[in-house]
């Protein structure tokens, strides 16, 4: 494991050299007169005006908008970013709340605009079809008609969002708090301590009984909190019930779908392959066991490393990381090269693990400045770097998007896991090129590893969301009804694969996303991308070198249409099983091969 001193911490100083600075402070003043003036824009616009040019009055309007929503973006990804990395610096926490209050006026303007949008339905659909100016907004426009006619009153949202501050938003920020600073003595002798995150990060360690230790530290620490965590869950999740039900969507899930840009269908054929796809996820994890001379594995062994007799997976210092990277996104396509070498050499990354910052890996965007950068918890693995590079796929995907209006950057999150994948897929295939057979059945292993958690881990989360869902509706649930509900979860999906002793009651406490009131069911986005970009990675072993070109184009697109048709150009139908089943199959082929390397 690479020292964490040697490992960087971004540099957000060309977003805003801080909190206190003349240009942040700035920047809230302007966004400020912005929102106000959007309120005023669309107040008056709530009625037709008999000789009201509808194309110069919609041009106006969605200037207005892409300016407004770049500006709060920035400043809310800012405060974030500062706050993701420490949760204990109270300032971060408070402009955290202060751009929250901030913004309401913002996010009344959005009403107000769906609902003047709505008042000029027939022309502004005309428009869309016939001015050059407003084509490109088509799908946008039409996207916003739709949430026009599941939204509340003017008043009642203001109200909505007013209360989520103290309501939704703070118990998802419970959690967040809870979980970076949660821990537990590791070593009696010396008192040493080890937070959460760090345990959980244990569970790639080669020593079966360190990663068993880890992991009943870890459930210990759940138990000793899921008082609160069951209160943050029940409120995320309450809330979110009782404002769908007023706006009109039949569930949850319905509006995640039309958020997702995708279709029921999709959803029906991307789980029911899922679904399909169990029994061999499950051949894979009793091979997993055999290789690890255990009987059956422990939920601290599904990240367990495999030792091979004479060949074994190098730990990477973070320079390692920084060439092996950049020479397989180079070798794709030089430009992808250099945007992270770009992003290495100018502090884009927060690679540093410390006692605060949460745990997990995102990228985030700041519109404004049109930059990205790069969260994670780097450990020297190959899995630590083959995160670095999924993160960089996102940065690379916003790179290839970013001097578009901002709305037309704005892309779901079923498209947005897909350049992500195929950037980890570049960098994995890249490895296995030149493995030698024993390190091939560990970075094999590895890509299976992470291709369970992805179809099998995030199948098991759809069926646990969905059951609170449903039980949410008569009351309250206590923490042994959230850990009943999620091993059944995991017995679904894991099945004979796992020991039934030795799971992890406290996932629904672990993952973050659950608790995004904004956004429900936030993980089928990832079995979406990692099929989809396998899939564009076989086009591109058959393409060759011209298909960066393609992929490029792809991407730069991808928030201008919905996921259906963005697919379709690629060549996919993604409202087909069979497509989702060929996806799969790559891990079917993978397996097969694991199975006879461990026999061997």
């Amino acid at each position: 494991m690479p020292e964490s001193t040697n490992l960087p911490q971004w540099d957000l100083t060309p977003i805003y050299p801080g909190f206190e600075s003349e240009e942040y402070i700035s920047a809230k003043r302007h966004a400020k007169s912005m929102a106000t003036e959007a309120v005023e824009f669309y107040q008056a616009s709530q009625s037709l005006q008999a000789n009201e040019d509808t194309e110069v009055w919609l041009l106006k309007a969605l200037e207005l908008n892409d300016g407004l929503e770049s500006l709060f973006e920035t400043l809310s990804a800012y405060a974030y970013a500062q706050y993701s990395t420490s949760t204990r610096d109270a300032k971060a926490l408070n402009e955290l709340n202060a751009i929250e209050e901030l913004s309401l006026p913002a996010k009344k303007a959005n009403i107000l605009y769906r609902n003047a949008l709505a008042l000029r339905k027939d022309k502004i659909l005309l428009l869309a079809k016939t001015s050059k100016k407003v084509a490109p907004y088509a799908f946008s426009l039409k996207e916003d008609l739709y949430f026009q006619a599941h939204q509340m009153s003017p008043e009642m949202e203001d109200l909505a969002e007013d209360l989520s501050r103290s309501g939704a938003d703070a118990w998802s920020r419970l959690q967040e708090t809870v979980s970076s600073n949660a821990g537990a003595v590791w070593d009696e002798a010396t008192g040493e301590r080890k937070t959460v995150v760090e345990l959980r990060n244990l569970a790639y360690s080669p020593d079966r009984n360190v990663r068993a230790k880890a992991y009943n530290l870890e459930l210990g620490i759940w138990k000793s909190v899921e008082i609160p965590m069951a209160s943050a869950l029940n409120g995320v999740k309450g809330t979110v019930t009782s404002l769908n039900s007023r706006r009109g969507y039949g569930s949850a899930l319905e509006k995640s779908i039309v958020q997702a840009r995708i279709t029921d269908k999709t959803l029906s054929a991307l789980v029911s392959a899922m679904e399909a796809s169990l029994p061999m996820w499950r051949r894979y994890l009793k091979a997993k066991a055999k290789a690890l001379g255990v009987d059956q594995l422990a939920w601290y062994d599904l990240f367990a490393p495999l030792e091979t007799k004479g060949a074994s997976l190098p730990v990477f210092s973070w320079e390692d990381a920084r060439a092996f990277i950049c020479d397989k996104f180079a070798s794709f396509d030089p430009a992808m090269g250099a945007f992270a070498a770009n992003a290495f050499e100018k502090s884009w990354i927060d690679a540093k693990p410390r006692e605060g910052k949460v745990g997990g890996a995102y990228c985030t965007d700041f519109p404004e400045a049109k930059a990205a950068r790069v969260f994670c918890n780097f450990d020297g693995s190959f899995s630590s770097v083959s995160t670095v590079s999924h993160e960089l796929g996102h940065a690379w995907h916003y790179e290839n998007i970013k001097d578009k209006p901002y709305t037309l950057t704005q892309y779901p999150m079923t498209l947005a896991e897909t350049a992500s994948i195929f950037a980890e897929t570049i960098v994995s295939e890249a490895a296995l090129a030149k493995a030698s057979s024993g390190e091939k059945l560990q970075l094999i292993e590895l890509h299976l590893q992470d291709g369970c958690q992805v179809i099998v881990d995030i199948l098991s989360r759809f069926y646990f969301e969905k059951a609170v869902f449903e039980e949410r509706k008569s009351g309250e649930l206590s923490p042994d009804q959230l850990c009943a509900l999620m091993l059944d979860s995991q017995d679904k999906t894991y099945g004979e694969g796992l020991d039934k002793e030795k799971r992890h009651p406290y996932m629904w406490a672990v993952k973050g996303h659950y608790y995004i009131p904004s956004l429900s069911y936030y993980n089928f986005p990832y079995a979406f991308g990692q099929l989809f970009g396998l899939g564009l990675y076989e086009r591109y072993r058959h393409e060759g070198p011209d298909f960066a070109r393609t992929y490029r184009e792809l991407l730069s697109e991808t928030g201008s249409a919905s996921a259906v048709d963005i697919t379709r150009k690629a060549g996919f139908d993604i409202e087909k099983q069979d497509f989702w089943a060929s996806a799969l199959s790559v891990f079917d082929r993978q397996v097969d091969e694991f199975e006879s390397l461990v026999k061997g």
